[in-house]
């Protein structure tokens, strides 16, 4: 085990350049949806709007991001890349200038539909680069890592200006850093995936992605009730505080076990580590269902966090084997949207288990998604062992 793959890979002809490019323009992706609260609550001082523009945002980019994807993987993502940062950039323009409930609406469904996926882009361009190389689950793992560090601290950022009474820079800058990371990452053409010609048979509707598509819901879900369930444990305990912390050590040892993951040449199966992992994941669950401490629930989340960038990473690995390269952004779009979907949809139920039972309410809903999880991901390993 040893760093030096990480610094191999980034020394790969283009490597570097479209990698850092493309976390630019995310660190901006991270930004926007928290930058569009400040700005929508400092223009007409309701957060019920805000929570609209916002999820009309959201909606619009889980719809619109595989659609997107899909025009990418049919002409290239130096010819569909530039012009949809164009729109976006309109949109964003238009959001800064609405002054109404409903443009104000309409904007944010625009900018949600025009954010491009540079992960996905990226990781597209890793396939390209390393196909049929050992190497890929550690670029895999390393964008794995740049999207959360732009998770983490994008939304320290916006809440930065939001809170030095600049509510418009947030949205402002992270349109800078979307619009320019993902110019200067489209106009790195020589890492670019090349095109293919479509074709009846190229499809994601397969068994091994819709698995895989239904182990990122399940993750989604996890997520979901796992932030509702851990604020609520922290506030029924008597110390909010507490809930913050704990996300802040759980993000920093997730962080970490990314970064470890992504060193080792890993010999077993993916499908078989899926399984394991997953397994591992449903198992950890079950204590936080009986926590009584916040010492307790601490180190239980924190061990259940040491499953999930295994988990991303081998979902990427294992749709990249399962689809054809002609659809393989779409693939990687769409795990991203499945995720989204879970998540948004486990934290709706598990603010009903919260509100009908106590944290340990959303705890079931959370362990309920893990264990679909685990079974999905057996389920994968034994159709991929059948002969």
């Amino acid at each position: 085990m040893s760093s030096a793959i990480y610094g191999t890979l980034l020394r790969a002809r283009g490597a570097a350049a479209f990698f850092l490019t493309a976390t630019v323009g995310r660190v901006g992706i991270a930004m926007t949806s928290l930058g569009i609260v400040w700005f929508v609550h400092a223009r007409t001082g309701s957060y019920a709007t805000a929570g609209l523009v916002t999820g009309g945002f959201a909606v619009a980019e889980a719809l619109a991001g595989p659609q997107l994807a899909r025009l990418i993987d049919r002409f290239g993502q130096t010819r569909v890349l530039p012009p949809a940062l164009l729109v976006h950039a309109a949109a964003v323009g238009m959001l800064l200038g609405s002054e109404t409930q409903g443009w104000l609406i309409t904007a944010g469904v625009l900018v949600g539909a025009s954010v491009p996926q540079l992960g996905a882009l990226s990781a597209a361009r890793w396939v390209t680069l390393l196909r049929g190389e050992r190497t890929l689950h550690a670029a895999f793992a390393l964008e794995s890592q740049a999207n959360q560090v732009a998770y983490l601290g994008g939304p320290v950022l916006v809440s930065f200006l939001g809170a030095s009474g600049l509510p418009t820079a947030g949205t402002v800058l992270a349109a800078c850093f979307i619009v320019g990371g993902g110019l200067c990452f489209a106009s790195q053409r020589r890492t670019a995936p090349p095109i293919s010609s479509p074709a009846r048979t190229r499809t994601l509707l397969r068994p091994g992605f819709m698995v895989l598509a239904g182990v990122n819901l399940a993750i989604g879900g996890f997520f979901g009730a796992m932030q509702i369930s851990v604020t609520a444990f922290a506030v029924e305990r008597g110390a909010p505080g507490t809930a913050a912390v704990m996300f802040t050590v759980t993000s920093c040892a997730t962080l970490l076990a990314g970064w470890l993951y992504g060193l080792r040449r890993w010999r077993t199966a993916p499908q078989v580590q899926l399984a394991v992992v997953a397994v591992g994941l449903a198992g950890g669950c079950l204590p936080l269902l009986v926590a009584s401490e916040p010492f307790e629930l601490a180190v239980g989340v924190v061990l259940t966090g040491l499953a999930i960038p295994p988990i991303l990473v081998l979902c990427s690995v294992l749709a990249e084997a399962a689809v054809h390269r002609a659809v393989l952004t779409q693939a990687f779009v769409w795990l991203n949207s499945a995720s989204a979907a879970g998540s948004a949809g486990a934290a709706a139920v598990a603010g009903w288990a919260v509100s009908t039972s106590g944290a340990h309410g959303g705890f079931t809903v959370a362990a309920i998604s893990s264990g679909v999880m685990a079974a999905l991901a057996i389920t994968a390993n034994l159709r991929a062992s059948t002969p």
